[in-house]
C-alpha cells in the first residue's frame, strides 16, 4: 500500500451522507448537489450526441468548440485564457489532482486555508506534499497578514485559494486583490485558485485570475457540476499559461485520456444557451440562503451570511460538544444530517456545514428539527 494513502481519511462529507441512506426518513443537508434538473437544452444536446455516435475519444484537452466557449465565458469576467490554455477534465476533482500531481514534489509545502474543502489537503498528501494551513478572519474572509506570516514561516512557493468558498460561502473582496497581488509577487508564489462556485457569487465577483500581471503564476480551476447541476456528469477544466500545458497534459492524458464526450457536448450547448437557467438557480439559492440564515439567527446561532456557493457554516461552540458529537447526536435524535466542521480541517472544529441546495420544504423541515434539538440540548 502506498504510504501516502495512510496519511489521508475518507471524506467526512461522504461519511455523514452515507449514514442517511441507512436511516429511514432522515433528511440530508450534506451534499453539494443542486436539486435543480440539468437544463433541458443540455440534456437534448447529450442525447443528440449519443444518437449521432459522438461517443469516441475527444482530444486530450477536450472539444475545441467547448474550450472556445469556456474562453469566452471566462473572458466575460475579465479572466483571459485562449482555447489552447484550457484543458477539459473529468470533473473539478480530476483537475485538482492533475494540477497537484504535476506541480508538487515530495516534501514540498502547499499553503491551504482552514477551514477548506477536504480534497485540497488530501490531494497534496497523496502526491507526497506537505500541507501548511493558513488561518482566516473570523468571518472566514482572507487575512493578508496571517497569510503572509504563513508564507514566511513555511517558505512555501504554492498557494491554494478558493472563492466562493466551500464550506463557508466567503468570497474574495475587491480591496484584497491588490494586497494579494503584491504578496504573490513578493514571495514568488504559484497560485492554484479553485473557482467551482464562481457562477454562484451573490455579491460582486472577484478573482485573482482577473489580475493580468499574474497570469503566468495562476492556475485557474472551474467546472460545470454546480453551474449546470450536472455533478454526476463529471466535467471540469483547468487553465494555465500555454507554455506549461504540455507537462500538465501528460498527467491528465495518462489519468483519464479525455473527459466524457457527451458531457462535453452538453456543456458546450449549456454555455451558449443556458446561462439564464444559471441566473434563475442563483436567485433561488439566494432566497434559500436568506431563509436559512434568518432561521439560524432566530435560534441564537452565531453565523456569517454566505456571499456565494450554497453552504452556511454556523458555530456550535456554545453547546460544548465537538462538531462530530453534535452532528452525530442531531442525526440520532432528529434524523437530520449535517456535516461536522472538523471535516474541513482544524479551522472547522466548532462549526457545522449546512448545504441549502435542497428544496425549501426539506430546509423548513430540517430547520424545525434542528430548533427542537438545540432547545432540548439547552434544557
Amino acid at each position: 500500500m502506498n504510504s501516502n494513502v495512510n496519511k489521508i481519511e475518507l471524506s467526512g462529507i461522504r461519511k455523514f451522507s452515507n449514514k442517511v441512506a441507512k436511516i429511514q426518513g432522515a433528511i440530508s443537508l450534506t451534499l453539494g448537489q443542486p436539486d435543480f434538473p440539468v437544463p433541458k437544452r443540455i440534456k437534448e444536446a447529450m442525447i443528440e450526441a449519443l444518437e449521432q455516435g459522438k461517443t469516441t475519444y475527444t482530444s486530450n484537452a477536450g472539444l475545441e468548440q467547448l474550450r472556445i466557449e469556456i474562453s469566452k465565458y471566462l473572458g466575460s469576467f475579465g479572466i483571459e485564457y485562449d482555447k489552447d490554455e484550457i484543458c477539459v477534465t473529468a470533473g473539478g476533482s480530476e483537475a485538482l489532482f492533475t494540477v497537484f500531481t504535476t506541480l508538487i514534489d515530495r516534501g514540498e509545502k502547499v499553503l491551504i486555508p482552514t477551514p477548506a474543502y477536504p480534497a485540497y489537503e488530501n490531494c497534496v498528501k497523496l502526491v507526497g506534499g506537505e500541507v501548511v494551513n493558513y488561518k482566516l478572519n473570523e468571518d472566514f474572509s482572507l487575512n493578508i497578514g496571517l497569510l503572509e506570516n504563513a508564507v514566511k514561516d513555511s517558505g512555501s512557493r504554492y498557494l491554494l485559494l478558493s472563492f466562493p468558498t466551500n464550506p463557508t460561502g466567503a468570497i474574495l473582496e475587491e480591496k484584497q486583490l491588490s494586497e494579494l497581488k503584491e504578496l504573490i509577487l513578493k514571495y514568488d508564489l504559484t497560485v492554484i485558485t479553485d473557482e467551482m462556485y464562481s457562477a454562484l457569487c451573490y455579491d460582486e465577483y472577484h478573482s485573482i485570475g482577473q489580475v493580468k500581471e499574474l497570469k503566468d503564476r495562476v492556475i485557474f480551476i472551474g467546472g460545470f457540476s454546480k453551474i449546470f447541476s450536472m455533478t454526476g456528469l463529471r466535467l471540469g477544466y483547468f487553465c494555465l499559461n500555454k507554455g506549461l500545458m504540455d507537462d500538465f497534459m501528460k498527467v491528465h492524458q495518462y489519468n483519464v485520456s479525455c473527459a466524457t464526450s457527451i458531457s462535453q457536448y452538453g456543456a458546450y450547448v449549456g454555455l451558449r444557451e443556458c446561462l439564464n437557467d444559471v441566473e434563475y438557480m442563483k436567485s433561488q439559492f439566494i432566497k434559500r440562503r436568506d431563509y436559512v440564515y434568518n432561521r439560524l439567527m432566530d435560534m441564537g446561532f452565531e453565523v456569517e451570511l454566505p456571499k456565494g456557493a450554497f453552504y452556511i457554516f454556523p458555530s456550535i461552540k456554545k453547546f460544548n460538544l465537538s462538531s462530530e458529537e453534535f452532528c452525530e447526536l442531531l442525526l440520532e435524535k432528529k434524523k437530520v444530517a449535517c456535516v461536522p466542521g472538523s471535516a474541513f480541517g482544524q479551522g472547522g472544529e466548532g462549526f457545522m456545514r449546512i448545504s441549502y441546495c435542497y428544496s425549501t420544504e426539506e430546509l423548513e423541515k430540517a430547520l424545525d428539527l434542528i430548533e427542537e434539538f438545540i432547545n432540548e440540548l439547552e434544557k
